[in-house]
């Protein structure tokens, strides 16, 4: 029998407590570049999905994603860690903790919704066609990724942020975006939110048009004893648009948490 494949991570700095990042669709490991800085001190290991970057996939489906990031932990030396999921990042950490609870110290959700769409399939079928047309018109993500990271951005970004995304989302392997995406339209978690216990943070882009602020609004509240970020002006990319504000509301969150 062929053993599960464990996803490859990239590894910063050193610390007792770690910090798991996890990419959005279009990312990679590389793509957490402005929050690095925020987060010295700690051991922050930045995964690339499976079928992306140096991963190998794994079989479709949240709960392959959320075992495979089990073995990444265990491969690591890691028994528990602060888990920071961007987009369908977050929809793995929040498989993996309401999974393995005991093994996540808190949960950082950002812009990422419990569920993908609502419970009208129309909009997820819009959402794959208007994603995959361009692909199976014969455009790869190079010739896609400049309109789709501009739809996804508020206004104003910092100017590295496109160039970045841009970037990413060029190289994603094309067989793991498409895999991606299979998987995303099939998340919902939404009934089991009240059953997460460790401590919380919600974290949104005031003008994200794939996370609106009223669903993650709804998410937070949700969530027992969650705690909700809004970050100005910011789309779905936060992180790379408003770096400093982003970094200020999430190691602001890390340090009322503590270790252990």
């Amino acid at each position: 029998m062929t053993e599960a494949p464990i996803p490859a991570w990239q590894e910063h700095g050193e610390g007792r407590r770690a910090i798991v990042l996890l990419h959005g669709l279009g990312g990679n490991a590389g793509l957490w570049g402005p929050t690095l800085p925020a987060l010295a001190g700690y051991r922050v290991l930045a995964w690339d999905m499976p079928g992306y970057g140096a991963s190998a996939p794994v079989e479709p489906g949240f709960p392959a994603l959320a075992a495979a990031l089990g073995r990444m932990l265990d491969a690591a030396g890691l028994e528990r860690a602060d888990l920071v999921g961007h987009s369908i990042g977050g929809m793995v950490a929040l498989e993996f903790a309401l999974t393995w609870p005991e093994r996540v110290r808190s949960l950082t959700l950002y812009a990422s919704p419990p569920a993908f769409g609502g419970r009208d399939p129309t909009f997820r079928e819009r959402f794959l066609a208007d994603r995959l047309a361009p692909l199976e018109a014969g455009q790869s993500l190079a010739d896609i990724a400049p309109q789709v990271v501009a739809r996804m951005l508020g206004d104003n970004p910092d100017p590295a942020a496109a160039p970045a995304a841009i970037a990413s989302m060029a190289a994603v392997p094309e067989a793991g975006y498409r895999a991606a995406l299979a998987t995303l339209v099939t998340f919902d978690r939404r009934d089991d939110l009240g059953r997460l216990d460790m401590p919380c943070l919600v974290l949104v882009g005031e003008a994200d048009p794939l996370a609106p602020f009223h669903v993650m609004h709804w998410t937070a509240s949700a969530i027992p004893g969650a705690r909700m970020a809004i970050i100005a002006d910011a789309g779905h990319l936060a992180h790379l648009e408003r770096p400093s504000d982003v970094n200020i509301m999430l190691t602001s969150f890390l340090d009322r948490v503590g270790g252990d």
